[in-house]
């Protein structure tokens, strides 16, 4: 299994496989809301996309510029989605977790969604389906990089083992310089725009590793969004979880 990483969405690594991961914070609250009992998450590039999706009686979640999206029942907090208490359909738009997740499922045959969240069940299935390639996509900001995706990504090819290729090597090395998660994420840009509007509580839940063991799986639905639902756990979430 060879394991690449794409620092920014303008990169297209070659994959069987992609890991989507944008820890802060639209993998992580994909991650917490179908662990706290959504059935689904529809995830959409733009708002009159989301608004559209939800017609059907779905509920709303997402941010533009971290703060939740005026008459949406959720913003993008993962703490929140998880004690949401489920329900059938959520629907997501955020400002680049969810239109790196349309994008990758565009062009690559299957797609998981990655966060620290969900490291430990996330690698173990990617093992367990042991592909010939595989590439970590980090959403980054505004087609930027991001610290806290690079983070995340070096600790998922840690986690993954196999070849890897330079990009996966220069991950793991960026997280092999952090003493925890915690730090990693506290350090990023991304953490310092969710401190400016008060929600310095999803940076925490955020770095928390290995919490959670659902395993998302994305789908295209149309040109505007993607399915994601959970694959069967191949984890047990730890105790007190």
């Amino acid at each position: 299994m060879r394991v690449s990483v794409a620092f920014t969405p303008a990169e297209a690594p070659a994959a069987d496989l992609a890991i989507a991961v944008d820890v802060l914070r639209a993998s992580s609250s994909i991650c917490a809301a179908l662990a706290g009992g959504f059935e689904s998450v529809v995830c959409t590039t733009d708002v009159a996309a989301a608004r559209a999706a939800a017609a059907d009686g779905a509920r709303l979640a997402g941010e533009r510029g971290c703060v939740r999206i005026d008459g949406f029942d959720y913003g993008n907090s993962p703490a929140e989605l998880a004690a949401a208490g489920g329900g059938r359909r959520l629907v997501l738009t955020t400002t680049n977790g969810t239109r790196l997740l349309v994008a990758a499922t565009a062009r690559c045959e299957r797609v998981l969604v990655g966060s620290l969240a969900n490291l430990a069940a996330v690698a173990a299935a990617v093992r367990a389906e042991a592909p010939g390639e595989v590439a970590v996509l980090c959403a980054g900001v505004e087609g930027a990089f991001a610290l806290d995706d690079a983070y995340c990504a070096g600790r998922l090819v840690q986690e993954l083992g196999g070849t890897p290729a330079d990009s996966a090597v220069a991950a793991a090395a960026l997280a092999a310089g952090f003493s925890s998660a915690a730090e990693a994420l506290a350090a990023s840009a991304s953490a310092e725009n969710l401190r400016r509007v008060g929600l310095d509580a999803d940076v925490d839940w955020c770095a928390r590793e290995s919490t959670l063991a659902v395993v998302p799986v994305a789908a295209p639905r149309d040109g505007a969004s993607v399915l994601v639902t959970a694959a069967p756990a191949t984890l047990p979430p730890e105790p007190g979880a």
